[in-house]
This record gives structure tokens, C-alpha cells and sequence, in this order.
């Protein structure tokens, strides 16, 4: 089974007095949803750094299917706060821009790119200039673009974060079904109990200082939402507000969730 794993992670930046992470493990396999949550400092970014490659860690090793990671890769698509997206090209140049790279040619990789706009719901925005659209349509053609290269997993650090409540209850949807129609692992860094638990079939907590997982609860509210129940009634249901309460202790108090 395939395997994103960090597996005794330390990290540590020079002259800081502590690891922002230390001795930290924790394995997505293909299909996952993990969120993580934690207060600010606990490392939730580094972490995600960490999966991507762009950091190296001080001790432990971060692995992808038993091979250590040194680097990004193709195979880990990266989606940010910011949608960090190319403001030269339009929409369909933006999502198409990993197979352009992989030299996929022209007319296939336009098509690519239209099938990935209609997933994320942009279909027929193709030819829009980015400062065209909104936040909420910038954030999913960065989804869409993260996904052109087929990834095996999906790392997110609060992508939805700068959007406005109604969008970000959309994209929350949104994201569930593209995560499930395109098979990844996904690792998603949030500030929002609420999201974590309707979004993630894995939720995490994080303790600071240095950073180190506490508690880590399964939760099926996302599958359930997958399965035809309405978002709303899911987020209203006694079991969801008890754990979303838990969860906001967990992360202000250190301790752990009971499972």
C-alpha cells in the first residue's frame, strides 16, 4: 500500500532554542485525509514542508512508498494559502502549466486542463485572465493545477483560509469530491476544528514547543458527506458539535481526544 510517511521526524532550525518538531511520526496512506490542527508554532507548516521536500529534517527520515523523500516530486502536489498562481497565463494555460513541463503535447494537455476546470467547477473559464477571477475560483484552478500531474498525494496548507464563510463551506465540498474522485492521499493544515472534522477521515492534533502529535481521532463525517448527506445536517449533529468542542480543547490544552 502506498505510504507518505514522516517516521521519527526532528526538525530544527539554527540558533532556535528548541526543535520546531521533534522525534514527530506520522503515515498517510493513499485514500487518507488527514488534517492537522494545532495552535500557532506547533510546527503544522514545517510539517507540511517537511512531506513536500522542501525542508530536509534534522533527524528521522520522511518516506514515499519506503524510498526516502530528498526533494519535491511530481508525486506530491503542493497547494497554498496564497493560490501562487502565474498571473501571465490564463486559467487553462495556469492548470496545464506541470504538463507543459512534462512536455505533454499541446492538444492533449489543453484538453487535460478543460476536463480539470470542469471538476472544479470552472467549466468554460478557460480563457479568463486570473485577476479575472474571484478568490474562491483562483483557489480551484490552483487545485486543479496541483492535480494536472496526477499526484499520489495532495498537501494543502490552509487553502481555504483567505476565503469568506459561504465560499469556504463551497470549497469545502468542492475539495472533498475532487479528493475522492481523484484517489489521493491528502494532508490538509487548518486553523479550523470545524473543517478538519467534515473535511478529514484522520484529524491530528499538534502540541507546540516543540511540535508533537497528542491525539489522533478517525472520522467519517467527509465519507458520510461523499455518500449523499447533506453538509449542513452533518455539521448540526450532536457527535459532530462534541467532538468539534473536544478537538478546540485539545488544541489550547495540550491533551488528547478520547476516542
Amino acid at each position: 500500500m502506498s505510504e507518505l510517511r514522516l517516521n521519527a521526524v526532528t526538525l530544527a532550525y539554527e540558533r532556535a532554542r528548541s526543535p520546531v518538531l521533534d522525534r514527530l511520526t506520522l503515515g498517510i496512506g493513499k485514500g487518507e485525509f488527514v488534517a492537522v490542527l494545532g495552535q500557532s508554532g506547533s510546527g503544522k507548516t514545517s510539517l507540511l514542508n517537511l512531506a513536500a521536500g522542501f525542508l530536509e529534517p534534522t533527524e528521522g527520515r520522511v518516506t514515499l512508498n519506503g524510498s526516502v523523500v530528498h526533494g519535491p516530486s511530481a508525486d506530491r502536489a503542493v497547494v497554498f494559502q496564497d493560490d501562487a498562481l502565474y498571473p501571465w497565463l490564463n486559467a487553462r494555460d495556469n492548470v496545464a502549466f506541470p504538463l507543459k513541463l512534462r512536455k505533454v503535447a499541446p492538444t492533449l494537455r489543453r484538453e487535460r486542463a478543460e476536463r480539470l476546470l470542469a471538476d472544479v467547477g470552472l467549466a468554460g473559464q478557460g480563457d479568463k485572465h486570473i485577476w479575472e477571477l474571484s478568490g474562491g475560483m483562483r483557489q480551484r484552478v490552483g487545485i486543479a493545477r496541483a492535480l494536472a500531474a496526477e499526484p499520489e498525494y495532495l498537501l494543502m496548507d490552509e487553502p481555504l483560509g483567505a476565503l469568506d464563510a459561504m465560499t469556504r463551506d463551497q470549497m469545502q465540498e468542492l475539495l472533498l469530491t475532487v479528493w475522492h474522485r481523484s484517489a489521493t492521499g491528502a494532508l490538509l493544515i487548518t486553523h479550523s476544528v470545524e473543517e478538519a472534522l467534515f473535511l478529514a477521515t484522520r484529524v491530528v492534533v499538534l502540541a507546540a514547543h516543540p511540535g508533537r502529535i497528542v491525539s489522533s481521532l478517525d472520522v467519517s463525517f467527509g465519507r458520510r458527506f461523499l455518500a449523499g448527506e447533506p453538509a449542513r445536517a452533518l455539521k448540526s449533529e450532536p457527535d459532530f458539535v462534541a467532538l468539534r468542542e473536544q478537538l478546540i480543547s485539545a488544541v489550547h490544552t495540550n491533551e488528547a481526544v478520547a476516542a
